[in-house]
């Protein structure tokens, strides 16, 4: 199965952190990958978004498209990045998770569509 990874963030706490604290999360996902690596789990993808104020949200309708700057919802967390990870085992995958999720943070998985799923 195809999982995606999802991990939200509150970008000024970001923005605000020391460069030792960047270094720990950097750790930390390197931490992650390794676990995932070891216990038969693949990353198939994944990227560090930029800030969502670099984001642009495109609208369609009534035959306009309209482009506008920022992100698509004005919450305090936003997506900072996500994984894509291939695995057969959810349970484990969710354990080696918490990795991510710590230290007060929360992570949200979710299972891709298969072909087959679509063509149902």
């Amino acid at each position: 199965m195809r999982y995606v990874v999802l991990l939200p963030g509150d970008e000024s706490r970001w923005a605000a952190a020391s460069a030792e604290e960047k270094l720990a999360t950097y750790a930390r996902h390197g931490d992650f990958a390794q676990a995932l690596a070891a216990r038969g789990h693949t990353i198939t993808g994944g990227a560090e978004l930029t800030r969502s104020t670099e984001a642009k949200v495109v609208r369609a309708g009534d035959g306009a498209v309209t482009v506008t700057d920022g992100p698509y919802a004005e919450t305090v967390e936003q997506l900072t990045g996500y994984y894509e990870v291939e695995s057969d085992d959810l349970d484990d995958l969710l354990e080696v998770v918490a990795v991510l999720a710590q230290p007060d943070g929360a992570v949200e998985v979710r299972r891709v569509v298969t072909d087959e799923e679509r063509a149902s």
